[in-house]
């Protein structure tokens, strides 16, 4: 995954901040939690900012975005959400999945990398469709 400048809210920090302690405390139910480990660096590189303040063209949670494989040229639109809210059928896909983690604090014109077993999925952020604190629901 590249190293590039992420943004995130303040309510979205403590969320995520909050269901990584959650997972962790699981761990010895599950032990290959890679995906935790991933959360929290990307959490860590994060400005968090106030939720007024977060530009317009960032993912952050509950957004909804279109990208574009860079592989096959195929749009794509999903909706990051939590763990609970996660449903593929309706391309709702959870933070802790890794093309989710991936996802948080990017913009658009970013390109998100993340490895899958046949090497490396690139996608890039074309469009936010839609996204909470733009629309003024600081509350998602």
């Amino acid at each position: 995954m590249q190293q590039r400048k992420i943004y995130i809210t303040q309510l979205d920090h403590k969320r995520l901040t909050d269901l990584l302690f959650s997972a962790s405390t699981q761990r010895h139910k599950n032990p290959d939690k890679e995906y935790l480990k991933a959360l929290d660096q990307e959490l860590q590189r994060a400005q968090v900012v106030a939720p007024k303040d977060i530009p317009g063209d960032v993912i952050t949670m509950n957004s909804q975005v279109l990208l574009i494989d860079l592989t096959s040229n195929e749009e794509i639109t999903l909706s990051l959400v939590y763990p609970a809210d996660a449903d593929i059928s309706q391309n709702k896909i959870s933070v802790l999945a890794p093309v989710g983690t991936a996802m948080v604090g990017y913009r658009v014109g970013d390109t998100i990398e993340w490895p899958v077993p046949a090497g490396l999925r690139r996608l890039k952020v074309k469009q936010v469709l839609f996204q909470p604190e733009a629309a003024g629901r600081f509350d998602l």
